[in-house]
């Protein structure tokens, strides 16, 4: 199994979460976030009243099976990208154990 998450942006996820569930994404956890990275630092750079303020993403979440990262990484690089510095990031793990607590099923059938 593998936890995908990707920190794109707000304007993009409603597309991005719909892209998700057409290619069969069992499901999604959906944060607000802010932070920053290189891109804020170039961002930033032009405005003189906003130095040191956090950019605001959406962080989104899901484990899957392995056989569905790569197609999952494709949808979302397709979907949010526009080319722009500060388009996001997407991180891969490793997950070695998944328990769905109310039906107490484990591995792949948890999630």
């Amino acid at each position: 199994m593998k936890r995908v998450e990707a920190v794109i942006s707000t304007e993009k996820l409603s597309a991005v979460v719909e892209a998700l569930k057409k290619i069969g994404v069992g499901g999604i956890t959906v944060f607000d976030a802010k932070g920053w990275g290189r891109a804020s630092h170039v961002i930033q750079s032009t405005k003189s009243d906003d130095k040191g303020a956090f950019t605001t993403k959406s962080y989104l979440l899901t484990v899957v099976d392995d056989s569905m990262v790569d197609r999952i990484v494709s949808t979302i690089l397709d979907t949010a990208s526009t080319g722009s510095v500060g388009d996001g990031k997407i991180f891969v793990d490793t997950i070695d154990t998944a328990v769905d607590i109310g039906s107490r099923q484990k591995g792949i059938h948890a999630i």
